[in-house]
């Protein structure tokens, strides 16, 4: 469709070349000689763009600029002047131009201004699209070879880095084929975990660096010299911190930014607390055996963090004044805001924030979360929304005025669940889609990962045949009675517990204030 241009300009019979150069082009163009005019042919007619002198007798540019965005606030405009006063070109910035040329401009210019406006997104699909289809040779190549724990997470981030670029385009065509390559990721490296798992949990020098080593190994040589506000945002994958990242940019640099390896089971349950006590659970089970709780004990299982972080600062010798605080509502969340004065007296302030995990629960269970939330994009676009309007973005900005240093990771990713696994466990058996724990389990072995003897993976037992059974890549657990019920209540929603991509490997940044 021929895009149609409106150009004003008190001199615009010397611009005749340029017209006719872009009328050569394909564009149609619509010329007036003042900014009256100007208005007034916005408010006739429908333009794709509007060139705009600046300088006009009359009604300048400036002026025809404020008129047209007011009636037509999305109408690209590009300013153009003879003039280079710094304080025009903010006056016109602050009009929201789309951009700002200088005179006298050549034809090459206009076209490339026109081409950045209205083909910009074409341009980006079709070279994002090309260059996402190079990746996904290499990417295909690195996937049948022998990947060690840093290539994979190699290959994670660049899985990650192109579903994000994808998302920004309008044709979605490579989307799916992305989404292929992601299941076909998660298949081998679901198999490469069930052969190198239990070597990394036993002290394997290949390990990756785990959750439950990294207040040790990451946090604690860091509050030797400065303050440290260490935020564990629950639930938070990899491609969640990517999309809260800019806006924390604005007033951090990163200092660090990894990928880190969560335990099994990736639920709350065994990783937060592992994180916190810098123990695996059996060890916590052990060490303080009337604060942990197994599945079938009543009560909360996270109700403990701050004794475990309080016996684990102890045994690093950490004689620092510290705090734990614990965000689970909005309320909440403006409390910790009000009370930063008091907290940035303190050495190490640990605070866990709830948000991105009940956001996981809530679309499970309310429809119009799951509408809103309706895939990767959805789930990733509602948490960066979260995250700019709420209190805990505040809360980042006044660490970055104090001058302390952010520590932002999470216990566990998520993954969103697609394809139904029978399974079949005595009542008691746990809740959980991703994992089950129990006796007397009945399930298919080629369809799951599993744990026969759970001290070999440091998990507590109750009952001495008990066995850890996990879902892996976008699997998720139902029982055969009420088979179509659980399918179509838990299917395409987002879980954690078991064997992915999304779920083991999560994030760790530092971010030094600017």
């Amino acid at each position: 469709m021929q895009a149609k241009i409106l150009w004003a300009d008190d001199e615009i019979d010397l611009l005749k070349p340029h017209i006719l150069f872009l009328e050569s082009k394909g564009y149609s163009v619509t010329t007036v000689n003042n900014g009256a005019d100007a208005i007034e042919k916005c408010n006739e007619d429908f333009f794709d763009i509007v060139f705009l002198d600046e300088n006009m007798p009359g009604v300048s540019g400036l002026e025809a600029l404020s008129s047209i965005k007011e009636q037509h606030p999305l109408l690209p405009i590009v300013m153009i002047t003879k003039s280079e006063e710094e304080s025009i070109m903010e006056d016109a910035i602050g009009g929201k131009i789309a951009d700002y040329l200088i005179k006298p401009v050549n034809p090459n210019q206009i076209l490339l201004s026109l081409k950045k406006n209205l083909d910009q997104s074409k341009l980006v699909s079709q070279k994002t699209n090309h260059s996402y289809q190079q990746e996904f040779r290499q990417l295909g190549m690195m996937l049948n070879g022998r990947l060690d724990i840093d290539e994979w997470m190699d290959v994670y981030k660049k899985l990650v880095f192109w579903e994000l670029e994808l998302d920004k385009i309008e044709d979605q065509g490579m989307a799916s084929i992305l989404g292929m390559q992601k299941k076909e990721a998660n298949t081998v490296f679901s198999k490469y975990v069930e052969r190198n798992y239990l070597d990394w949990i036993n002290g394997d020098e290949d390990a990756p660096t785990m959750i439950h080593t990294v207040i040790k190994e990451k946090v604690a040589p860091l509050m030797e010299n400065e303050k440290i506000f260490f935020l564990v945002i629950d639930n938070l994958r990899y491609d969640q911190w990517l999309v809260i990242k800019p806006m924390l940019s604005k007033y951090f640099n990163v200092e660090k930014e990894e990928i880190i390896m969560s335990i099994l089971p990736t639920a709350t349950h065994y990783a937060r607390n592992a994180l916190f006590a810098g123990l695996l659970p059996s060890e916590i089970e052990k060490r303080f055996p009337k604060l942990w709780l197994n599945e079938n004990d009543e009560g909360g299982k996270n109700m403990h963090e701050k004794d475990f972080l309080e016996a684990h600062l102890q045994r690093l010798g950490k004689k620092n004044k510290w705090s734990y605080t614990k965000i689970t509502n909005n309320e909440a969340g403006k409390k910790l805001v009000d009370n930063f004065n008091q907290l940035k007296t303190n050495d190490f302030n640990a605070i866990v924030y709830n948000f991105v995990d009940m956001l996981s629960h809530a679309r499970t269970d309310m429809e119009v979360i799951r509408e809103l939330a309706d895939d990767e994009s959805a789930y990733r676009s509602i948490t960066e929304s979260w995250f700019e309007h709420s209190p805990i973005n505040e809360f980042c900005k006044k660490v970055a005025e104090s001058k302390a240093k952010l520590i932002i990771t999470t216990d566990h990713g998520t993954v969103k669940v697609t394809n139904p696994v029978k399974i079949v466990g005595e009542r008691s058996t746990n809740t959980n889609l991703r994992y089950k724990v129990g006796r007397n389990l009945s399930y298919k072995d080629k369809e799951v990962f599993t744990i026969k003897n759970p001290a070999d993976a440091f998990l507590p037992k109750t009952s001495v045949s008990d066995e850890f059974v996990f879902c892996r890549e976008n699997d998720f657990f139902v029982y055969p009675n009420n088979f179509n019920h659980f399918v179509n209540f838990y299917g395409d929603t987002f879980q954690h517990g078991g064997v992915s991509l999304e779920e083991l490997f999560i994030p760790f940044v530092v971010l030094q204030p600017k």
